[in-house]
């Protein structure tokens, strides 16, 4: 079974469409691509609105759709609209059906399913059990969910084959495992679920297994019973033992394992070889499946209003007391403002702007950029506080300073608004008895001669 990944992050950056149509004369039996992350951080899914611009997400399924129905095979999207809650995955049907009447495809079925689940629903389920942490976090709490807006379940493979069980040509998911939207199709055709999990992690980000570096371009990943293979179609581009070995420790703390609902991928034993130019051969991963059900669930929750300003330093006496200025210009907001509600941030980029205390390299560049970033319930009062700490920068008083000038310069006089502020809530773990518990699935039809019936189920 042959695979087809043309984009890593749907809509977040347009596909490139040679190594596309490169990949479409493989004769793949499905296009699939992912196109959620938790990358774009917790905003998105707080809000519920697309990072990735609109025109971007049309023009990527616009060319999958039309090569996919060509073609005849299936098409599959997980994780709609960067975060996967219900109102991307209606957005994605809606695009899907004004494409293939602008196409003027032929009637085709639409799959989708939704990955939302009520906080009252997480309230209930709390009450009859827990809900461990990731990555450190403690158990879920009821304060946790009062600050949470909304609440994803993240997917296995199990509504992919639902839906495609039930006759769906195209599948919208909601939030779902990236290597899930690549492994249920060889899952359902019989293929080793380790194979398969393996697969679906190499493929997700399509040419991020490769080299040299290029995103966005496609790769084709092919299953057999005894291995998986990757392949880059863009001719610059090989996907090798080390870009490929490489991607399988990609995001995340533990280079090993791959947890989807239903079990865990160990890599700790696979092999790795070059078969060809632009071809690598894997083997040897292994998957035990779970003893009790779990579902991760992702929230997000608004903080606040949210304004920022921008300041640039150049003289060298200021870089050097940096850490001076900008208490100066703390010690002036609580002055005015006192010490709580609001939150204010310096971002000083030049001197560990990217990397804050993690940074190794302490020196700093001859010139230093400050955001100011200041957070508060409302949105006069976080304007506010971010024209005032801004502005002290130019007034910081330091000692042995000769001039009668600041030592800050100001991109722009004004403070600019931003989308408010939000924070992850929930990163934790949910014991379901069923794998389709949480996704309720639907069924429609699009096309020329599309009918306006729908079909709930599960």
């Amino acid at each position: 079974m042959k695979l087809l990944a043309p984009n890593g992050h749907l809509g977040f950056a347009p596909l490139q469409p040679e190594s596309f149509e490169r990949g479409l004369r493989e004769g793949p039996d499905a296009i699939i691509a992912d196109s959620g992350s938790s990358d774009i951080g917790p905003a998105p899914l707080a809000l519920d609105y697309s990072a990735s611009p609109l025109a971007w997400q049309r023009a990527d399924l616009t060319r999958m759709l039309v090569a996919a129905r060509r073609l005849d095979v299936p098409m599959i999207v997980g994780s709609a609209g960067d975060t996967g809650s219900n109102s991307r995955v209606d957005l994605y049907v809606r695009l899907l059906r004004e494409i293939a009447e602008e196409q003027r495809l032929g009637p085709f079925t639409i799959g989708y399913f939704y990955s939302e689940v009520p906080i009252a629903d997480v309230r209930r389920r709390l009450a009859d059990g827990h809900a461990p942490g990731l990555d450190g976090r403690s158990e879920l709490t009821g304060q946790d969910l009062d600050r949470t807006d909304r609440i994803v379940a993240v997917a296995g493979i199990h509504p992919y084959i639902a839906l495609r069980d039930q006759g769906a040509d195209v599948i919208v998911g909601g939030r779902c495992s990236d290597a899930a939207i690549f492994a249920a199709l060889p899952i359902r055709a019989g293929f080793p679920a380790a194979l398969s999990y393996h697969l679906g992690k190499l493929l997700e980000c399509a040419s991020f297994c490769a080299e040299p570096y290029g995103a966005k371009e496609s790769v084709l990943g092919t299953i057999s019973a005894a291995d998986i293979r990757l392949t880059a179609m863009h001719p610059g581009q090989r996907c090798t033992v080390a870009s490929v070995s490489s991607h399988a420790m990609y995001e995340r703390a533990n280079p090993f394992d791959e947890y989807v609902l239903g079990g865990r991928l160990d890599m700790r034993h696979c092999v790795y070889e070059q078969v060809g130019d632009r071809t690598t051969r894997v083997w040897g991963a292994t998957f035990s499946a779970a003893e009790a059900l779990t579902v991760k669930l992702e929230g997000a929750g608004r903080i606040g209003e949210r304004y920022v300003g921008f300041a640039g330093i150049r003289d060298p006496y200021t870089i050097a007391n940096l850490d001076a200025v900008l208490d100066w210009s703390r010690q002036q907001v609580r002055e005015a403002f006192g010490s709580d509600g609001y939150l204010l941030t310096f971002h000083s980029y030049g001197r560990n702007g990217v990397m804050g205390a993690w940074e190794p390299e302490q020196a700093a560049g001859h010139e230093v950029g400050v955001v100011v970033e200041a957070v508060a319930d409302t949105a006069d009062k976080a304007e506010a506080i971010c024209m005032t700490a801004t502005r002290q920068m130019f007034y910081a008083r330091l000692p042995d300073v000769k001039g009668t000038a600041g030592g800050a310069a100001f991109l722009f006089d004004e403070v600019l608004a931003a989308r408010p502020a939000c924070m992850w809530t929930v990163n934790h773990l949910l014991q379901v008895s069923d794998p389709l518990e949480l996704f309720e699935m639907h069924m429609t039809e699009a096309g020329l001669t599309r009918r306006t019936a729908s079909a709930g189920g599960r």
